[in-house]
């Protein structure tokens, strides 16, 4: 993240995302595929790293191996295999989604995975139970921990949308997209961007 100052002299916190350039490999079709998409590679990649499977689609496309794809539902304009899509397509765009996979944490208890307050202060004997989850079942009825209950597990490391977030400012020329707040995932992650 940085900031940058807006027209009112304010100092506001954005994200920089470099957006493509993004090619058009493949135009999905309802007669074909059973629905409408586009399909976008991402990031050259060595052809010695690309399956042959994956080689044949880029070559049927006509574009050189990418290292990452992504299908995106409600184009309005008429794509061919081997256009490119640039920050540009974002520049009448006042709000987009960005989806991203978000920061895993691996296996946290209770009280940093839901903001447990813990078993409370280290008193009446207590040695060895503040930050843990305390009761969670009923009685001998229902005789069960109820699916759902909050407890210990993975935290993170699943997708994450977060919605109408403002653009700032878009500079083709380094294919930069600023984006006012925070988006899910670590420095250097592959999101997708919706408009």
């Amino acid at each position: 993240m940085t900031s940058v100052f807006g027209a009112d002299g304010k100092n506001v916190p954005c994200t920089v995302i470099e957006v493509g350039p993004c090619v058009v490999t493949q135009i999905k079709s309802v007669e074909k595929d059973g629905y409408d998409a586009v399909q976008l590679g991402f990031e050259d990649a060595k052809e010695k790293n690309v399956s042959a499977p994956l080689m044949g689609h880029f070559k049927k496309a006509g574009v050189t191996p990418k290292r990452h794809l992504a299908e995106f539902k409600g184009f309005d304009e008429a794509l061919n295999p081997g256009d490119v899509i640039t920050v540009e397509f974002f520049s009448d765009a006042n709000f987009v989604d960005v989806v991203a996979v978000s920061k895993g944490h691996g296996y946290q208890g209770v009280v940093k995975r839901h903001g447990f307050g813990g078993v409370g202060q280290q008193t009446h004997g207590q040695h060895n139970r503040a930050r843990k989850p305390g009761s969670i079942g009923a009685c001998s009825y229902p005789a069960k921990v109820f699916k759902g209950m909050r407890m210990a597990g993975h935290m993170g490391n699943e997708q994450v949308t977060t919605q109408n977030l403002q653009v700032l400012k878009v500079i083709p020329e380094h294919n930069l997209l600023l984006i006012k707040g925070s988006i899910p995932g670590y420095k250097g992650s592959i999101v997708s961007i919706l408009r």
